[in-house]
């Protein structure tokens, strides 16, 4: 077990470098530049010490002197319960002490400025953990958590591998064919689709699934990770709603306006539950990769984010082919989380009201987090996350890595809101590799 902090060196904004790398945290184009700095190097605290914050802020890279700074403090995704104000000194700077936390979390410092004639407003917001590998799930483990997904995988087994491709190729290379491949899921016609990539020249070869993030949309840059098949690795780009990547946009519309709240549909009956199709359907396409001659015969991968990232772990829990997984700030981990009065994971059930939180929607809930799971992994694990994710918030993530028992990694990237870089996603490809047996 490791966990490799990654630190991005504040002075290569400041001293006028690329930033567009930065996303959330370092916007590209934008007038302002914050620099939030806590007094630990790792950004993790224990439980009863105090976090002090170092803070600056430029304004076309010129310091924001004798600028107010307004901020509050609150727990991970949680109300503010501090607020208070600064003045930045001549070079732009100034210090908050957050203070500590009694149990295991995150604190967040959210800050805001107003400056220059013309009322400029900018906005930022640093998280800092609290004897994070102490953080525990509050969502509960249903008794029969087991047994309701053995009988799920017998069901679905029942219903005979089918699927159809055909060759695209507009993401063809002279190292790589591409197919679209359309799987379907049982008799009543649901399906899921997704563009398959295979390295030419004869071999066999290891395969990876990596399922979508959240939302109703086309398969989102099918090329991305096309170091994959030009490498010398299978890989299944999916999505998980029955829709065609090439439909319009208006057709993505229509269809987001059916499905928009999917992942409240069934809650009542975790039997009913919209979810139970998707996670069925990533492990059906393992049978999918599987059964391709070009497949090794030996390595079997899951990868993704967010709430691809979760599906990478329910996957790989699912079915005990799966030799190594990944995940990106895994969404869908605590989900009852908020009725426990700490943070829950993304889609934040329960943020705003604990209406509708009946026995039955959480065991639902509960048969469905990513963090029951995560417990029953055998695989080798890579995660990665950052602290300042107010999606999938870091303090799930912990939750998430802290219960999993087989081999695993973590590189931790706290100025990373809800994103990962090139650089990280190639480190994933590269990881994988070494799990290659």
């Amino acid at each position: 077990m490791s966990i490799k902090t990654f630190f991005i060196a504040t002075a290569t904004a400041v001293l006028g470098l690329p930033v567009a790398v930065f996303a959330e945290n370092y916007p590209y184009r934008d007038d302002a530049l914050w620099v939030a700095t806590p007094d630990r190097a790792d950004w993790i605290y224990e439980t009863g010490d105090s976090a002090v914050i170092d803070i600056s802020l430029y304004r076309y890279g010129v310091p924001a002197a004798g600028v107010t700074v307004n901020y509050t403090i609150g727990d991970d995704n949680l109300p503010d319960d501090t607020k208070g104000t600064i003045v930045l000194d001549s070079l732009g700077r100034g210090v908050v002490n957050i203070g500590t936390m009694e149990r295991p979390g995150f604190r967040d410092l959210r800050l805001g400025a107003t400056m220059g004639d013309d009322g400029f407003s900018t906005a930022h917001h640093v998280k800092v953990g609290f004897s994070p590998d102490k953080l525990r799930a509050f969502t509960g483990e249903p008794a029969d958590f087991d047994a309701f997904w053995s009988n799920a995988l017998k069901e679905d087994a029942r219903f005979p591998l089918t699927y159809s491709i055909e060759p695209v190729e507009k993401y063809t290379t002279d190292k790589m064919t591409c197919s679209l491949v359309k799987l379907q899921l049982d008799s009543s016609g649901r399906c899921m689709w997704g563009y398959l990539f295979i390295p030419k020249g004869g071999g066999r070869y290891p395969a990876v699934l990596c399922p979508p993030g959240a939302g109703v949309k086309t398969i989102k840059e099918p090329m991305y990770h096309r170091y994959y098949g030009e490498g010398g690795m299978i890989r299944a780009e999916i999505e998980i709603h029955g829709a065609h990547p090439e439909l319009s946009e208006q057709e993505f519309a229509s269809l987001r306006k059916e499905k928009g709240d999917y992942l409240k549909f069934g809650l009542e009956n975790p039997e009913e539950y919209y979810m139970k199709d998707v996670y069925l359907g990533c492990r059906r396409f393992l049978d999918l990769l599987t059964n391709l001659p070009e497949w090794d015969g030996r390595n079997l991968f899951t990868q993704g984010g967010s709430q691809g990232g979760a599906l990478a772990i329910t996957t790989a829990a699912l079915d005990p082919r799966v030799t190594a997984c990944v995940a990106n700030h895994p969404a869908l981990s605590d989900m009852t989380g908020y009725l426990g009065d700490k943070c829950g994971g993304y889609p934040h059930h329960f943020r705003k009201s604990r209406e509708g939180a009946t026995a039955d929607v959480v065991r639902t809930l509960e048969m469905y987090d990513v963090v029951n799971f995560a417990k029953r992994l055998r695989c080798p694990v890579r995660l990665t996350w950052g602290f300042n994710d107010n999606t999938c918030p870091p303090t799930t993530s912990y939750e998430v890595y802290n219960v999993i028992t087989a081999p695993k990694e973590a590189l931790l990237t706290p100025v990373n809101e809800h994103w990962t870089s090139a650089t990280t996603e190639r480190g994933h490809y590269e990881w994988l590799k070494k799990q290659v047996k």
